[in-house]
């Protein structure tokens, strides 16, 4: 037998193009036939490689017509155009959604016993996390049922037996399964395909060229594959960035997290060592080999970083960092530096993260500069617009069709009911406003009838969504799926387009499609299910599914850019750009977080065979020495914070900065010009205090009691509220507060007042108690709110009849008593009468003619001081309307008691506080002092030029503003600050 053909390609050079180069630089075979290049085979790791050397060989050719060779993906040999010896004998794969649902429906089984969900959402989620068990022991080649009881210790028997019993669905019950239905795993097929490969090479040679590239193994079935391959005659292996020049006392000491830890497994695995191993003879461009040297060092397995302090380092080159406050502005950099790397003709530009997130902030960076990136990872399914269309329908039909759920659903760009889709959202928009704004109406389509929403636009919801099922008990999953689509697509119609050309339209359209069509006969296989469970149950089986959409470039001219890409590790390994972003690299990211999973602990796995969870930060590893040394320049760019918290620079960049010492990497100035990029030119301008000075003619000419205290502390709200005439929108679905609350108090007291007047009852709690429970029940408050607040209520009625005892003990007899009692103030003003409005919680006059007024607060009441400063004049305009006669000649005189009471309900149900303790003179102060303050606020603002300032008086501020955003308070503010 032959020794082992295998190879290595540096991780400067650009592995597919460098392979391509020396494909087609193959001396010709005798006679020169033209088509030799055609002749042979090139086995690639993944798909998208495949696609990288088909660009590598137009490079090559200067973009001339070429026959090329067959390619491969390993991991897809059964699409390949191979002769596979007993290929076709091997059962099909099970679909992936109905492994699935099957996993979903043994799950489901077990009725909740060893910790299993009770729900198809939950266990959908579950049953994923059991495929990817089966995949990873399927290709590491383990027997689960006969490694598993081995795992642990008999110390830990008695909790690893419920995780024993619970993981028989994956080794015995799912196995039965497939070979009843005459179906395979899926990783297992893979694995047989493999196999079938190799034995069939082994036991036939073919005499064409077969080289297998830009392999890291891992997986057993690939090395034996490779194996066969660097034995066959015209045979190669060629693996991506050996380390040749790594000493062997390191090379032995490399731990799982180490780049060249899997190459190091692969060698082995093949039976070779690094001396079969021939470095890579091309001519090709590269990237400084210094690079290499340099992370190599940097890199170095612990028992080797006393050689740190040998030889002076060699210079690097085109390696920069890239240090941004936070994901934002990582963002914005990283799209700056790949539109710099565009102003030289022909270079390319690369982003390669892990971190989806950050691709997609940096391609709507990108967008701003007129370059639509190709992102070869695409979009989550799940966020596509049809998906969020389907999943908002859902949810809506699930919540009953609450206020907020309803919305979204009709303010989603795909739904249009039969109508121009403008006139749908116009519709929305009334709808909100009309009906849905406060309190949330009853449940159902049918609720939104009571309100005063438009009938014919219910109507039309109604026919739209008359396919989704009413019945409140379990549904089938599969029929309630068919319901949601027929609904989804007659909500998409709209009054010149079929709901389904719109809903299924484009990219993201079919591939939502083709994964419906692929859920429904899955779903068939699942037990009725509650309700509520249905939509997440929808969104835990669209996940995981991503989808190369043209979105971005609808309305746009042009296509893709031809020089910009957005890979993932997966798409970036064999590729390489002229300028490359290295974009995420911070701990749990890049490199990612070693989880052992949700079944065994690292000791447990080890134990069972499975791969170490290190082995993906190994494999992240090597997936960042090739691309930092990939292209001649690189940037490395680590966020500062994520998520709101300080992140942990990659180990490799921290690795680096030691090494490196004072000189360090280049810093990249990107960070700065996105900082820049929105910042108006100049110096900053503080944003001024709003203060608008509106014609006289248009101030207001009356206003409320309770607004005068706003006018005095918030002259602007005011302002907004009666000359803009905005009003604060209520909130959706909105709760009971305690203005409700207070409300219901009001209510109860007047009832019991209007109905006893001056007279007293016998039976004056359970009288109060009587009203209070009428005033609740009248508001038709939630049950559970309502049983909260009742005892509260029965409280205040037991301090109110006492506390009106103690004041008729003291006062005598009342002559009259007016609850709720309105009255209206005219004062002269320069501009015309001003009109003060007032509704007097409880007026009362006594025999001798003195008058009380009261006022009920089941919050905090004002406090004494600002009363006497004028800074709360209520209960002193009252007084002074009472001797104007405001509220009625019968209730016209001096008042010589203020009182508020403030009536809780809680530990201390209420309590009475008389403002100036009774002082008649004091009283009689304070209410001529709002009157005067109140004439001359009229005649001040009654100029043209007194403005409507914000919260002129900081420490007088109101506590709660409906106009502070309007105001712009939070910024004006801080620069005072």
């Amino acid at each position: 037998m032959k020794s082992p053909a295998l190879a290595t390609i540096p991780p400067n050079l650009p592995f597919l193009d460098t392979l391509a180069a020396w494909w087609l630089a193959r001396p010709p075979p005798a006679g020169g036939d033209p088509l030799a290049a055609a002749d042979g085979l090139i086995l690639l790791p993944t798909r998208r490689a495949l696609r990288g050397l088909t660009e590598a060989f137009l490079r090559q050719s200067a973009g001339e017509p070429l026959l090329l060779p067959r390619m491969a993906a390993l991991g897809g040999l059964d699409e390949a155009p191979l002769t596979l010896a007993g290929a076709l004998s091997l059962p099909p794969a099970v679909p992936v959604p109905q492994r699935l649902a099957v996993l979903t429906q043994l799950i489901l089984g077990m009725n909740g016993q060893h910790g299993a969900p009770a729900t198809a959402d939950l266990a959908w989620q579950l049953a994923t996390d059991l495929a990817a068990l089966l995949d990873e022991a399927a290709r590491a080649e383990i027997n689960l049922e006969a490694r598993l009881p081995e795992a642990v210790g008999h110390e830990f028997a008695a909790h690893w037996n419920v995780t024993l019993e619970f993981l028989q669905i994956v080794t015995r019950t799912w196995p039965a399964w497939l070979a009843e239905e005459g179906l395979s795993d899926i990783a297992s097929r893979q694995i047989a395909l493999l196999d079938a490969q190799a034995n069939a090479w082994e036991a036939d040679p073919p005499t064409m060229p077969v080289i297998a590239a830009g392999t890291t193994g891992a997986i057993p079935a690939v090395a034996r594959l490779l194996r066969v391959v660097a034995h066959l005659p015209q045979g190669q292996v060629v693996l991506p960035g050996l380390d040749l020049a790594l000493d062997d006392e390191s090379w032995a000491a490399l731990d799982e997290t180490h780049p060249q830890a899997s190459l190091r497994t692969l060698l082995k695995d093949l039976g070779a060592n690094r001396g079969d191993v021939r470095p890579w003879l091309t001519h090709a461009e590269a990237a400084p080999a210094s690079r290499v040297d340099i992370l190599r060092r940097a890199l170095l397995p612990a028992v080797a970083l006393h050689q740190w302090r040998g030889a002076g380092l060699p210079k690097l080159t085109g390696l920069e960092r890239l240090h941004p406050a936070d994901q934002q502005e990582e963002a914005a950099a990283i799209a700056l530096v790949l539109r710099e790397a565009l102003e030289q003709p022909g270079a390319t530009a690369a982003l390669v993260t892990p971190d989806r997130r950050l691709a997609q902030r940096v391609t709507a960076e990108l967008l701003r500069f007129g370059v639509v990136a190709d992102d070869s990872a695409g979009e989550a399914l799940t966020e596509t617009p049809p998906a969020i269309f389907l999943r908002l329908l859902a949810t809506a039909w699930a919540e009953e069709f609450r206020p907020v759920a309803l919305l979204s659903l009709l303010k989603h760009p795909l739904a249009a009911a039969g109508l121009p889709p403008a006139a749908c959202r116009a519709a929305a928009r009334a709808l909100e406003t009309k009906a849905l704004r406060g309190p949330m109406p009853p449940p159902g389509l049918d609720g939104l009838r009571t309100t005063h929403a438009d009938a014919a636009f219910c109507d039309t919801l109604d026919q739209c969504l008359a396919a989704l099922p009413r019945a409140a008990g379990p549904l089938a999953p599969d029929a309630w799926l068919r319901a949601l689509v027929t609904a989804g697509e007659s909500l998409a119609d709209t009054d010149t387009e079929a709901g389904a050309d719109r809903l299924w339209a484009a990219e993201e359209g079919e591939a939502l499609a083709d994964h419906l069509a692929g859920l429904l006969p899955a779903f068939a296989a699942l037990p009725p299910q509650d309700p509520a469970t249905l939509p997440g149950l929808l969104h835990s089986a669209l996940a995981g599914i991503a989808v190369r959409s043209r979105r971005a470039l609808r309305g746009r001219d042009g296509a893709e850019h031809p020089r910009v890409f957005i890979w993932g590790l997966l798409e970036s390994r064999l590729q390489a750009a002229d300028v490359m972003v290295l974009g995420g690299l911070a701990e749990t990211v890049w490199p990612p977080l070693a989880d052992p999973g949700p079944w065994m602990s690292r000791a447990m796995r080890a134990q069972v065979g499975l791969p170490s969870p290190e082995q993906v930060v190994g494999q992240a590893a090597h997936d960042f020495v090739a691309c930092a040394c990939a292209a001649p320049r690189v940037v490395l760019s680590a966020p500062r914070r994520r998520d709101a918290a300080p992140a942990v620079p990659a180990r490799w960049m921290t690795r680096l900065t030691a090494l490196l010492g004072d000189a360090g990497l280049s810093p990249h100035p990107a960070a700065a010009w996105a900082s820049a990029l929105d910042r108006p030119a100049g110096a900053a301008i503080p944003v001024p205090p709003p203060a608008p000075a509106p014609p006289v003619a248009l101030r207001p000419r009356r206003l409320r009691v309770t607004e005068i205290e706003t006018w005095l502390r918030d002259p602007y709200a005011i302002y907004a509220r009666h000359v803009l005439r905005l009003e604060k929108l209520r909130p959706l679905e909105e709760s009971a507060d305690a203005a409700d609350y207070g409300q219901i108090v009001h209510g109860g007291l007047q009832r019991f007042y209007t109905a006893f007047g001056t007279a007293w009852p016998a039976d004056a709690t359970s009288q109060l108690i009587r009203h209070m429970d009428a005033a609740l029940d009248e508001a038709g408050m939630r049950p559970a709110l309502a049983t909260w607040w009742r005892p509260r209520l029965h409280r205040i009625a037991a301090w109110v009849a006492e506390a009106e005892a103690d004041r008729r003990s003291k006062h005598g007899q009342l002559a009259l008593i007016r609850p709720e009692q309105a009255g209206e103030w005219i004062l002269p003003a320069p501009a015309g009468p001003f009109s003060l409005r007032g509704r007097a919680d409880r007026i009362e006059r006594r025999f001798d003619g003195a008058i009380a007024i009261l006022d009920y607060k089941t919050g905090a009441p004002p406090m004494q001081k600002d009363v006497e400063d004028g800074r709360a004049p209520q209960l002193p305009l009252e007084a002074a309307m009472v001797e104007q006669g405001a509220f009625g000649d019968d209730l016209r005189g001096r008042a010589v008691d203020l009182t508020y009471w403030q009536i809780s309900g809680g530990f201390e149900p209420g309590q009475s506080k008389q403002l100036f303790r009774g002082d008649v003179d004091k009283v009689a102060a304070a209410s001529d002092l709002a009157a005067a303050k109140l004439s001359a606020l009229v005649h001040d603002f009654d100029r043209v030029e007194r403005t409507y300032l914000s919260q002129p008086y900081p420490g007088a501020a109101p506590r709660f503003s409906d106009y502070a955003r309007l105001a712009r308070v939070a910024e004006w503010a801080a620069v005072d600050e």
